[in-house]
């Protein structure tokens, strides 16, 4: 028994959550935050933040640094001086201010496919173009096809790549070696890399994440990435991430972007939940990790025991699950939407992560064992009922 409770089912459609502004009889599985309550210590620093009474504007002080860089040498093994460090009120605002800042309107932004959909919207709604190398699959496991890699980066309009570490929705952690290889690429067509890794924090016991900015020199010197404790700490809501550059000319463009974007100041509660999490929140992460891979395990077994059609890619990082529904389906549109009108069960389509994510659904596992249980029931039923 743990020392946190992952078990109880909270409701949350009296909240405004955008995952659940869903049907009455339906349940979501989709959208990337957790249906676990934030640690107790995190709610309590928000509670002695709310009691104060005022919430003005906010500066950002030396404690949320030093959360940081304390959190990443002692985790991460990633060393981090504090004006490397730059506050702003998300990734997906950091990723636009790049996209902004770092290339030219028209110009074109590489990024491995299928990957997280909202950096589509970063691109291409800033004027850019988005340039997709799809990764290939074999025996369920993605690789890069090096060779396209760097012939895209090898295009003089590809100005920037726009990376994901873990890699949503596969659920990849990237080795040392292959974020190298990405940095040798990227750096020998002057490239710049911008490494997302949000949901770094949630991996597998046992495993571990390689920062991309620690592989090489390399990759330190062209890459600007973008942390934050919303995914593994599930504060979203709070809108607080940091950008870290090590490159001081680099870093400066990003510095003046997110401030000319006006994303680069704290709300009230911002800085309290970060310091809170990474400085009294490692005890819940390492039980919120584990009770997370065995709602995982629980999904693969029961997959493949009813319904073997379905195959799980394999994946050591993220609470999400990238399903191969190509046996089942040739739409994956068709049949998520079947699911969700026969079972009421909501999950995310493949095609939304670009090439490579057609007759893929993927399932968000983070939330109480009964809540996944209902879900699973509902998935193997309406998976069942679509093959008659």
């Amino acid at each position: 028994m743990g020392r946190y409770d992952f078990d109880t089912v909270i409701g949350r459609r009296s909240t405004f959550a955008s995952k659940w502004d869903i049907g009455e009889n339906e349940i979501a599985m989709s959208m990337a935050d957790m249906e676990f309550a934030a640690a107790p210590e995190i709610r309590q620093a928000l509670q002695k933040r709310l009691d104060n009474g005022i919430y003005g504007y906010t500066d950002v002080p030396g404690v949320w640094y030093e959360a940081y860089q304390g959190w990443w040498a002692r985790r991460h093994g990633l060393q981090i001086e504090k004006e490397e460090l730059i506050f702003a009120t998300g990734v997906i605002p950091a990723i636009s201010t790049a996209v902004r800042k770092l290339t030219y309107p028209a110009e074109k932004v590489l990024v491995l496919t299928p990957i997280y959909n909202i950096f589509f919207n970063s691109i291409v709604n800033n004027g850019r173009f988005p340039i997709e190398c799809r990764m290939p699959v074999k025996d369920g496991e993605y690789n890069i096809d090096w060779e396209d890699l760097e012939a895209k980066a090898a295009d003089p309009q590809t100005s920037l790549m726009l990376f994901c570490n873990p890699h949503n929705p596969i659920g990849r952690l990237w080795d040392k070696e292959t974020l190298a290889r990405i940095g040798e690429i990227c750096a020998r067509y002057h490239v710049i890399v911008l490494s997302d890794e949000i949901h770094c924090d949630v991996v597998d016991p046992g495993k571990k994440y390689t920062p991309f900015a620690s592989a090489s020199e390399t990759c330190a010197r062209i890459s600007v990435t973008c942390f934050a404790p919303t995914k593994a700490f599930n504060l979203a809501g709070l809108h607080t991430a940091a950008v870290m550059v090590k490159d001081p000319f680099l870093r400066h463009k990003m510095w003046r972007g997110l401030n000319t974007d006006e994303v680069a100041e704290p709300g009230a509660f911002a800085v309290e939940g970060t310091v809170a999490a990474f400085t009294e929140g490692e005890a819940w992460l390492e039980e919120m990790c584990s009770y997370v891979k065995e709602n995982k395990d629980r999904v693969r077994q029961v997959v493949a025991e009813k319904i073997p059609q379905v195959r799980i890619t394999p994946s050591e990082g993220t609470y999400l699950l990238w399903m191969d529904c190509s046996a089942v389906t040739d739409s994956e549109e068709e049949l998520g939407d079947f699911i969700r009108e026969k079972t009421g069960l909501v999950l995310t389509k493949g095609t939304l992560y670009g090439k490579g994510g057609e007759k893929y659904l993927r399932m968000n596992c983070a939330c109480p064992r009964a809540l996944l249980e209902d879900g699973l029931e509902r998935f193997v039923r309406g998976v069942k009922l679509y093959m008659g």
